[in-house]
């Protein structure tokens, strides 16, 4: 991941590279990848409050070309509520009944066993069941016949619905996250699972693309893309391929954002003299001006209301987060520890704000308590960027170099349990994590 410093906007509008945190650098100076790249989950750190969980492996899983327990476990220990019990010798599937007194020797406070079958017509049938061991009590489970495709994608719901059972709010290992690498002079824009698994190519080009950004239903990606020599939005329907240029005015276009509605897009133009905000109809027309500024504004984003639009802006002299109300008028200065704050993200259920800070020559990721105001440092990494919450609001993707390699993470929002996706290879560029999964 390669930090780049370019002179002005002007340049960072019409150069061969561009990122995200390089348009953002300015203002405080004033072969392809193969299809289906794979990731490897490394969970790191302790909570202080983990739910003992134990999953039992399925019954025949290994007949599968998945191995769904394995992948239950993952999705719940990156979460980080939940530590796992070793119940790798257990023989278990949905229909057994278990020794509640043995599993609670053992530590954990609820079990998941299931079994896996290959059906006549080469799909297969994946079954669970949940026990609470310290009640003694069945939480239920479900069924279902899939192909081999939508194995990982059967877990994925398993373990969400694990997750809500045990802490009554919603999984996200069934959502997906948007993200682009760059393989040489290569720009190719990806779509994955949340773990980073079962990743899909959206677009490849010479050109940088950059931005992405997934409208509230998650079946559209808004984006900028530089193969008009230019930057210019499209917004891309995922399951067709299909995209349409949504903004192509005099000068830059870039950093879309959607509003929670789906209805529009704040995004930065530089139409009319500098690089000013604007909300566009998400079908396209004439942009409005959001407010007048002498300074540089971008970066934009929604409040979970819709009310707001925070976005960075360098009026004040460097690059700080700002909010404005959607409508328009005076913004408001958000954060005021450190000189340098870009990248700004605001959790779905509004008491969030993650962004990126420049601390002694680095870029950290920072989280603030929006009712308190509190600041906390949330990474041991010097190269964070393009922070974006889960829909939950538990959790946190972002781009960052750990180890000499690039990586993409996802982190809790006090830091204690972070999960890295490594790449196979390129530098790994602006997450984007999608809204919840319509089942």
């Amino acid at each position: 991941m390669t930090i780049d410093r370019l002179p002005s906007l002007t340049t960072w509008a019409a150069g061969p590279r561009a990122s995200r945190r390089a348009m953002l650098a300015t203002l405080a100076a004033t072969p392809a990848i193969p299809a289906l790249a794979q990731f490897r989950v490394e969970v790191t750190g302790v909570g202080l409050t983990q739910l003992p969980i134990a999953i039992a492996p399925f019954k025949a899983e290994g007949s599968a070309p998945q191995k769904i327990s394995a992948i239950i476990q993952a999705d719940l220990e990156r979460s980080g509520q939940f530590r796992s019990v070793d119940a790798s010798s257990m023989a278990l599937d949905e229909t057994s009944r278990p020794d509640v007194a043995q599993w609670r020797q053992k530590g954990a406070d609820s079990l998941a066993t299931g079994s896996v079958t290959r059906l006549a017509d080469g799909r297969w049938d994946v079954r669970f069941r949940l026990w609470d061991v310290v009640k003694s009590q069945d939480l239920g489970g479900q069924g279902f016949a899939v192909t081999t495709g939508d194995l990982r994608l059967v877990a994925h719901r398993i373990a969400d619905y694990i997750y809500e059972k045990l802490t009554g709010e919603k999984g996200i290992f069934s959502t997906r996250i948007a993200y682009v690498t760059k393989s040489g002079a290569h720009y190719r824009l990806w779509i994955a699972d949340a773990d980073g698994e079962n990743s899909q190519s959206a677009l490849s080009s010479p050109e940088p693309i950059i931005s992405p950004a997934w409208a509230p239903n998650g079946t559209q990606l808004a984006y900028v893309s530089f193969e008009s020599r230019k930057p210019v939005v499209y917004v891309h329907d995922v399951a067709s391929g299909h995209r349409r240029l949504l903004a192509n005015f005099r000068g830059s276009n870039s950093a879309p954002a959607w509003s929670p509605d789906g209805s529009r897009l704040a995004v930065t133009l530089s139409r009319d003299g500098g690089s000013q905000l604007y909300l566009l109809n998400a079908q396209g027309g004439e942009p409005r001006r959001l407010m007048q500024s002498s300074g540089i504004d971008t970066e934009p984003c929604f409040s979970s209301d819709g009310r707001t639009i925070y976005f960075v802006s360098d009026r004040g002299g460097a690059p700080q987060v700002y909010k404005v109300s959607s409508s328009g008028g005076s913004a408001e200065r958000v954060t005021f520890t450190g000189t340098y704050n870009i990248s700004p993200a605001i959790s779905p259920d509004g008491k969030w704000l993650a962004y990126v800070s420049r601390v002694g020559g680095g870029f950290k990721l920072q989280v603030m308590d929006l009712a308190i105001g509190t600041v906390n440092s949330v990474t041991d990494t010097n190269a964070d960027e393009s922070p974006s919450f889960a829909p939950n609001s538990r959790l946190i993707v972002y781009a960052t170099i750990q180890g000499g390699r690039e990586a993409l993470m996802t982190t809790t929002l006090d830091g204690k349990i972070k999960a890295r996706l490594a790449g196979a290879g390129g530098d790994i560029r602006e997450p984007d994590w999608g809204p919840f999964q319509k089942q």
